[in-house]
């Protein structure tokens, strides 16, 4: 079905039910939920301190969690941030629609996560980074290039947060008051007592924080961990300890100050009498590497890079208590679930999973595994220092991976928790491999990746790059 036929056709469907659920009684009146989406960048599944992490401040986060559903194996299908973002908007792996690499440009082909809530009654907003456009970090995107989003205060990307630009409705460029999370937070403050009273609507914030620069979150954040002796990973390698110590610490600061973020966002929604009836989502794009196993940054299989914090809270629909989801869960399962959380028709473009019966506790979790995938390594994985295209599966308990020379990578995440022993190989884990290699195979088959070169899709999508493979971007 092509997406102008899908509107179309959802449009009238939605009309014609008087906008009442597919299928999914609601619990206050016959208003479908809002949605709230709250996306961080680059902040990782370890850092939270209802995660166990006793260094960092978050808990705003951690009483959210206590009245979410936490999906523990959420991992970043393809862990860098335009192309998790590709996924985010149309459900679809990055082989599909196209963004595998940072700084391209997302096709309308698709119907997105905006046009398909809007097909079904909803207002539409976004707040923040966007960085779907590829062309060039601060140019204007027109209302034609926003994917279905009517309210707009976003730019391509920036990481100055501190003298952050943004357009609205036209082409001014304006500036972000102060920190830009904060900033974008009280916008998205007001956005949601506009809409208080009037149709449902989905709402993306999308801050930049915690990622790099590490150290330039406001003082009052930054003064938290002075001085503190941060606990690291034993997969930090002692020769990087105090460079680790240094950017963790900022890191951290930038994510106690999205922490209060959060804390905002909920007392608005509670204020407004919305906090019962909005599905409010709390995650992140990607992970970071912070020299675990001597890296930096993502794109990487190991679970500093790939998993990340997924929390759900819904009391109209889930109930109020905490619940723990150990499934493996996927970027192009988001755009799917929301959709059938909300009683929302699921465009046939969309590839991932709808897992909305798991989540209101109507199906078992089933689902056994979850790709991770780097289709060209770029930028700050280049294969000059150790990039390399892989496929790959997290399971509940292991992390499997080839790449184009074959099986690199098994890890038993139970017993060996910061993937310090790599098992691939081993006689005595011949079976396992087999049977992880088989569930791989079975994966890409199902969403057509035939694991080429990351050359073959570059020239496919006829992107120019540099020396180092990466797509050259402006300012």
């Amino acid at each position: 079905m092509r997406r102008r036929e899908f509107l179309k056709m959802a449009a009238g469907a939605s009309m014609a039910a008087g906008l009442q659920p597919l299928g999914i009684a609601q619990s206050t009146g016959n208003r479908r939920p809002n949605v709230v989406f709250l996306l961080a960048d680059q902040w990782r599944a370890q850092d939270v301190g209802y995660a166990g992490n006793g260094d960092v401040i978050t808990p705003k986060i951690d009483e959210l969690a206590a009245e979410s559903i936490n999906i523990t194996t959420a991992v970043s299908t393809c862990p860098v941030c335009c192309p998790y973002r590709g996924c985010l908007m149309t459900g679809q792996y990055p082989l599909t629609h196209g963004v595998f690499m940072n700084d391209v440009q997302l096709s309308n082909k698709a119907t997105s996560i905006a046009q398909a809530f809007k097909a079904g009654g909803y207002d539409t907003g976004y707040i923040g980074k966007w960085h779907l456009d590829g062309r060039g970090r601060s140019s204007y995107i027109p209302p034609e290039r926003r994917q279905g989003f009517d309210f707009w205060r976003a730019l391509e990307c920036t990481h100055n947060y501190n003298n952050s630009p943004y357009y609205a409705d036209d082409d001014v460029k304006r500036t972000w008051d102060g920190y830009d999370a904060i900033a974008q937070t009280r916008e998205a403050q007001s956005y949601i007592r506009n809409h208080a009273a009037g149709k449902p609507f989905l709402l993306f914030l999308s801050w930049g924080p915690p990622h790099a620069p590490y150290l330039t979150a406001p003082s009052k954040y930054n003064a938290m961990f002075e001085g503190k002796d941060i606990a690291l990973r034993p997969n930090v390698p002692d020769k990087l300890r105090a460079e680790a110590k240094r950017d963790i610490a900022g890191y951290y600061a930038h994510m106690a100050a999205l922490d209060d973020c959060v804390g905002w966002v909920r007392e608005t929604l509670a204020e407004n009498g919305l906090a019962d009836n909005t599905i409010l989502v709390f995650t992140s794009d990607h992970g970071d590497m912070l020299c675990s196993q001597g890296n930096r940054k993502k794109q990487q299989p190991w679970d500093e890079s790939v998993r990340v914090p997924f929390l759900v809270r819904w009391p109209a629909g889930f109930g109020p208590e905490a619940k723990q989801l150990d499934m493996p869960f996927g970027t192009p399962d988001i755009m799917p679930t929301l959709l059938g959380l909300c009683g929302l028709d699921v465009p046939q473009t969309v590839q991932g999973r709808d897992y909305a019966p798991v989540l209101r506790g109507k199906a078992e979790p089933v689902n056994d595994a979850e790709l991770i995938m780097c289709p060209q390594p770029f930028g700050q994985w280049t294969r000059k220092i150790g990039g390399k295209e892989y496929r790959g599966i997290r399971t509940r308990r292991y992390t499997y991976a080839r790449d184009l020379n074959g099986p690199w990578l098994l890890y038993d995440n139970t017993a060996d928790p910061y993937q310090l022993n790599n098992l691939i190989n081993k006689p005595e884990h011949a079976v396992l491999q087999k049977e992880l290699d088989a569930v791989l195979t079975r994966k890409l088959e199902e969403t057509n990746d035939d694991f080429l070169p990351g050359a073959h899709y570059i020239k496919k999508w006829n992107y120019t790059v540099d020396a180092t493979e990466t797509v050259p971007y402006k300012n």
